[in-house]
């Protein structure tokens, strides 16, 4: 009798799956002009607006998200405490801002303190570790502006970390970075390095410093708090009280083995470490459901060039069925993107909340790049902020970085 029951069940399921046409998703061609970036971030720069002026419009092949039901704002979710978004300007150093706000978020989780710390001192500490490898290694490293959110806690390990009052990396007057003539500098120096042979790691390392002086000053070397002064180091250990062991950083990729710690094999891991604990899909997204809905958030890197990701008009990202049915996304789908290409290392971020909608879960994600801040703040209730759906996640965000306490069951 019960399997006769089974298949009554198992005939009505298939022909209400029949008579339920799968949703078709359409795609247009939007035209995008002038952003947050432009409007903001680079006005007044003569040599952009000559170019700029000089541009077609950009024409962009996206989903038509007219009609679709997705989050209408930041305030249906439910969030965790994390500092307001702010604006990377231009500068390549989302993982310092995603890395940083994820420590913040950490912070303040374990002793309460609402701490706004400087991204700049990272950033510094991170070129002139990039240099002095790039002298070690004889120019076969990497030396460009991108890292992985995990560099923060690298950095922080060695050099510590100040309040960002104490050093915000802006001269007097600016307001947005631009780190453009200033890594032109640095990138035309180390081209010259390495065409003369002249490994002096001191004076390499010596005239980064001083590039770096004069376009974002010099970092403090002691900062006051409370009236007590501290080395940097001695800010991280007495006052913000946080153990940088703590963290582990996952991968979910078939290429490599699961179950065990990995080298995450992307230019911006331009170290090439090989720290990143490889675990299903199916794990990976259970990870950040489960860190998301117990109090915790999560760092998190991928691509965000697709069709399905309108930045500036909805902040959402979703897997539109021109691409890939959601039905059929698996680690399969996920490793082929990643193996040809089309999945690649573009941006860092960071979940800081979650919706449960129409039996699916969107993920709010704090952004520190120019999309999310399409009219300023005044003008944007969701400024600083994307929407993704979890299939997007599932597809195309290849890395995390979580507490050790969230993964206790999956880390041996």
């Amino acid at each position: 009798m019960k399997q006769i029951i089974a298949l009554i069940i198992s005939i009505l399921l298939v022909e209400v799956a029949v008579s339920q046409p799968m949703r078709k998703d359409k795609a247009i061609y939007k035209t995008y002009k002038e952003g947050f970036f432009e409007k903001f971030i680079m006005s007044g720069i003569q040599e952009f607006e000559m170019k700029e002026s000089l541009s077609p419009p950009k024409r962009s092949f996206k989903i038509d998200m007219s009609g679709m039901e997705i989050p209408a704002s930041k305030d249906q979710f439910t969030t965790q405490w994390h500092n307001s978004p702010v604006s990377q300007g231009n500068t390549s150093s989302c993982w310092c801002f995603s890395g940083t706000s994820f420590l913040e978020t950490e912070i303040f989780r374990q002793t309460g303190q609402k701490i706004k710390l400087s991204e700049m001192y990272t950033v510094y500490w991170e070129y002139v570790e990039k240099a002095r490898r790039f002298v070690q290694e004889r120019g076969n490293s990497l030396f460009d502006q991108g890292s992985e959110c995990n560099a923060v806690i690298r950095e922080w390990k060695k050099y510590g970390i100040v309040p960002l009052s104490d050093y915000n990396g802006l001269l007097p007057g600016q307001v947005y970075h631009n780190h453009e003539k200033m890594f032109e500098e640095m990138s035309a120096y180390m081209k010259s390095v390495k065409a003369s042979n002249s490994w002096n790691e001191e004076l390499v390392i010596s005239t980064i410093k001083d590039i770096m002086n004069h376009h974002l000053g010099t970092p403090p070397a002691k900062v006051t708090v409370a009236g007590k002064e501290y080395t940097p180091q001695q800010y991280l250990k007495d006052v913000l009280k946080i153990n940088l062991d703590d963290f582990i950083d996952i991968i979910s990729l078939m290429e490599k083995p699961y179950g065990q710690k990995v080298e995450y094999v992307v230019p911006d891991n331009w170290w090439h470490n090989a720290d990143y604990y490889n675990v299903p899909l199916d794990v990976y997204m259970d990870i950040i459901k489960k860190s998301i809905s117990k109090g915790y958030t999560v760092g998190i890197g991928g691509d965000v060039s697709e069709a399905g990701f309108d930045a500036r008009d909805y902040q959402a990202a979703v897997v539109p069925t021109f691409d890939i049915p959601s039905a059929y996304i698996d680690e399969n789908a996920r490793q082929m993107r990643f193996s040809n290409g089309s999945t690649t290392d573009d941006h860092g971020m960071h979940i800081v909340g979650y919706l449960e909608k129409n039996g699916t879960t969107w993920y709010l994600l704090k952004d520190s790049g120019a999309g999310s801040k399409a009219g300023g703040p005044e003008l944007n209730k969701n400024y600083g902020y994307y929407f993704f759906h979890e299939d997007y996640i599932k597809l195309k965000l290849i890395d995390i970085i979580v507490h050790k306490d969230m993964v206790k069951s999956v880390v041996h």
